[in-house]
């Protein structure tokens, strides 16, 4: 199975998974499955547990209070619900090789990295909250896979402190995802033009991990130069869960690569060069013909001669080089302007 590299041409498709199993291997496997189905060349699971991302403490400082789909939890809460068992990590990985599909993860510490280093992931995506724990980035960026670094939540001094601490350790295979930390991200915070300069910056390439609403952002991304999508997707917004309100269903995220694959298509490479249709169809475009029946000797003028379709005649460059000039034998109307017809 050949995982993605930054060379590739095709956008590099990411099902996550995040909460939308809802504690259920099976709907796990079955998302998998429909995630290949529909075309998607990887899904990330995410890898920590309530304890190794947060402590069960119910203080202020705990409770979840910005405005966000989860507010009224506190972040304990939350993360209890919302963890992959890691014991079904193995199961789900190996499910991956059966059906042809990669599947790697996000760690939140130090032992999660040890952990998938025994499952030999293929790559590493540091999530957005993450971006700032430079001893984790370093410790991933050491084990010398692909990473994905997303930038929810990042400044542009942060983004370049993650980017060097992972070329220190010798990892040039970074990715950076503009990303919008809002669940779901308005569509005016998106911001997509930030790819193209984060690409200039930091020299690397750049995709988008998604949480708006639908595919138009993504489409967007692809247009200006995203090299990979990351999106969450689930069986079926009615099963609920944490993520399930800003996840996308699998036959919009099928419709969504669908759109994705057209799209590159239409960008193709920068060429002036005419493809054989467009050759074609210059047959339709305009050029000079005589509109009158003419006589010998009679003088061409703007009321017989005129730039009309078809493309059969002289450009229309020469209108005012043969105004004024005389029909060297009888014409009929509707015969294209051709130089031995003019004296």
């Amino acid at each position: 199975m050949t995982f993605y590299n930054n060379n590739q041409h095709s956008t590099y498709i990411i099902a996550e998974l995040s909460a939308n199993h809802n504690h259920d291997i099976e709907i796990a496997k079955k998302t998998i499955k429909k995630a290949k189905e529909a075309g998607a060349d990887a899904v990330k699971l995410q890898t920590y547990t309530a304890d190794t991302i947060t402590i069960d403490c119910d203080n202020e400082f705990f409770q979840i209070d910005k405005g966000t789909v989860w507010d009224g939890m506190n972040l304990y809460e939350l993360y209890k619900q919302a963890y992959t068992p890691w014991e079904w990590h193995k199961v789900l990985f190996d499910y991956g090789k059966e059906i042809g599909i990669t599947i790697f993860s996000s760690p939140f510490d130090k032992t999660a990295v040890d952990f998938l280093e025994e499952l030999e992931t293929p790559a590493y995506k540091v999530a957005s909250f993450e971006i700032t724990d430079i001893p984790l980035i370093r410790y991933i960026a050491e084990k010398g896979k692909p990473m994905f670094i997303s930038t929810g939540i990042a400044t542009i001094g942060e983004i370049q402190e993650a980017v060097e601490t992972c070329r220190k350790a010798g990892n040039e295979n970074i990715t950076l995802l503009k990303c919008t930390s809002s669940y779901p991200a308005p569509y005016e915070e998106m911001n997509l033009l930030t790819i193209s300069n984060m690409k200039e910056t930091f020299g690397l390439n750049v995709g988008l991990s998604d949480h708006s609403i639908g595919s138009t952002v993504a489409l967007g991304a692809v247009a200006l130069g995203a090299t990979v999508i990351e999106k969450h997707v689930i069986l079926d917004r009615s099963i609920g869960g944490p993520d399930s309100s800003f996840s996308m269903e699998m036959d919009e995220f099928k419709q969504m690569i669908q759109e994705i694959r057209k799209l590159e298509k239409a960008l193709g490479r920068v060429t002036y060069e005419l493809s054989k249709k467009s050759i074609n169809s210059r047959t339709f475009s305009r050029s000079l013909f005589f509109v009158e029946n003419i006589k010998k000797g009679e003088k061409i003028t703007e009321k017989n001669m005129r730039s009309i379709r078809p493309g059969y005649g002289l450009h229309p460059r020469h209108y005012y080089e043969i105004l004024g000039k005389v029909a060297s034998k009888d014409i009929k109307r509707g015969t294209p302007v051709k130089w031995d017809l003019i004296e």
